[in-house]
């Protein structure tokens, strides 16, 4: 009479069992409660070796199948990380349930790997910011911006096969000021393969050449990686470029009339062509990688605008806009709980607020499954809007910005985070004060 035992003894009913043929023993035949193997699977359940449903209890006097028995016991040889005592102790369930694991394995091996082909995560996060911004007119509009605001978000990832996955993301964001929201949207979906020192994905995917001079924002194309150590990554495809601008100059040099009261420049479409390459490497206690970026698209110029400060226009005339930017991050880890970060970006195509660096100090870290766990940091940004247009700091020191930035993060309780930043500094182009406060709830679930 054995009181505590895993219930996922009696799950494996759900397999079907009785449409397969055997050839060797009765898988049927019953485990009296009694047997010794019942001893031996409890203490794996006790050791979290084989994992349980339900209540998690199993009644001593029910007689199990052997068959049942037999996908418990496979389910324990499965595991890697178990101590050598309850190794041993698989060993001798696998030669008492010898025969049926000869005949069943395949099938239970299978039903293992895929019993949860769809895996979904994500986060509801609360977010409030405070921006300030010295007008020279002290006037209210645009000085000082507060939002409130949330994001609820769904990360499924669904298996393929053996080395193809599915994965996407869906948005739905919302103010809690006015108690709008909004529609919920899919961000990217992309397929992702996984071979040996080799990955590969197609589709709406993240941009991970580098999180200085682009975020996480999405592109449409296609992204390969290859090696171990040193990973060559090579990307090619269509991303948004609206948070360019207007880069003020193109290849001829010109430049609008400072005079003009319309804005010659009128975008004929806000998606660039979008390449890029990067070699990374983690060695050790270090982090690092090179990276460079090109995009291209067109711009027209409105016929009759004065183009030129001597005041000659020219008619209708597409012109290509494209961007060059060169970037690289190191990242050194002193110990369990401090790090240095530098990263540098130039935009070798603009000719203003073509220069993007960031140097950080980390100092522990906030781990969403450990509660308690905390960590702080302290940077010094300067981030030109066209060497970092998508820069992920924009929680803080956004793009066209410079200056100090502090932050804090904290697990109040398991898979909740709490973020606080500070940001005082200024806007580079208007040469003005600027400072933001930022904070954030994230439940991941």
């Amino acid at each position: 009479m054995k009181k505590s035992i895993v219930s996922a003894l009696t799950t494996a009913l759900v397999v079907g069992a009785a449409s397969t043929t055997f050839a060797a023993a009765n898988p049927f035949s019953d485990v009296p409660a009694d047997h010794w193997a019942y001893d031996a699977v409890s203490q794996l359940a006790a050791d979290g070796v084989i994992e349980g449903y339900g209540d998690t209890t199993f009644q001593g006097d029910k007689n199990i199948t052997r068959y049942e028995m037999a996908q418990m016991v496979a389910k324990a040889m499965a595991k890697s990380d178990v101590s050598a005592a309850d190794k041993a102790m698989i060993d001798k369930l696998a030669a008492e349930f010898a025969d049926e694991l000869n005949n069943l394995g395949v099938r239970v091996a299978s039903l293992e790997k895929h019993a949860d082909m769809v895996k979904w995560g994500g986060v509801l996060e609360y977010t409030y910011t405070s921006t300030r911004h010295d007008m020279a007119d002290k006037s209210a509009a645009g000085r000082r911006t507060n939002v409130n605001e949330y994001v609820f978000r769904l990360e499924p990832v669904a298996e393929v096969n053996d080395h193809w996955d599915v994965h996407a993301r869906l948005d739905a964001n919302g103010t809690l000021d006015d108690d709008k929201s909004g529609d919920v949207s899919l961000k990217r979906a992309w397929a992702e393969g996984n071979y040996k020192n080799f990955n590969v994905k197609l589709g709406k995917l993240p941009n991970s050449i580098n999180l200085l001079s682009t975020t996480d924002d999405p592109y449409s194309g296609v992204e390969l990686t290859y090696g171990s150590k040193w990973k060559l990554t090579g990307a090619a495809g269509r991303i948004d470029d609206s948070q360019f601008g207007d880069m003020g100059r193109d290849s001829k040099g010109w430049t609008q009339d400072d005079d003009a009261d319309v804005n010659p420049f009128s975008k004929t479409t806000d998606t660039a062509n979008y390449q890029a390459v990067k070699l990374a490497t983690e060695q050790d206690k270090f982090f690092g990688d090179v990276a460079y970026q090109h995009l291209t698209s067109t711009y027209r110029v409105v016929d009759g605008i004065a183009l030129y400060d001597n005041g000659n226009t020219e008619a209708d005339t597409d012109y290509a806009w494209k961007a060059n930017i060169w970037s690289a991050l190191a990242n050194y880890r002193f110990d369990r709980n401090s790090a240095l970060k530098a990263e540098y970006a130039k935009n070798v195509s603009a000719d203003a607020y073509d220069t993007a660096y960031s140097f950080e100090y980390d100092y522990k870290g906030a781990e969403a499954a450990n509660k308690g766990t905390w960590g702080a940091y302290v940077a010094y940004r300067k981030l030109g809007q066209y060497a970092a247009p998508w820069s992920t700091y924009g929680d803080g020191v956004d793009g066209g910005q410079k200056g100090i930035e502090v932050g804090f993060n904290w697990i109040p309780f398991k898979n909740i985070l709490a973020v606080a930043k500070y940001f005082d500094g200024k806007d580079i182009a208007a040469d003005r004060d600027a400072s933001k406060l930022f904070g954030r709830f994230d439940f991941f679930f």
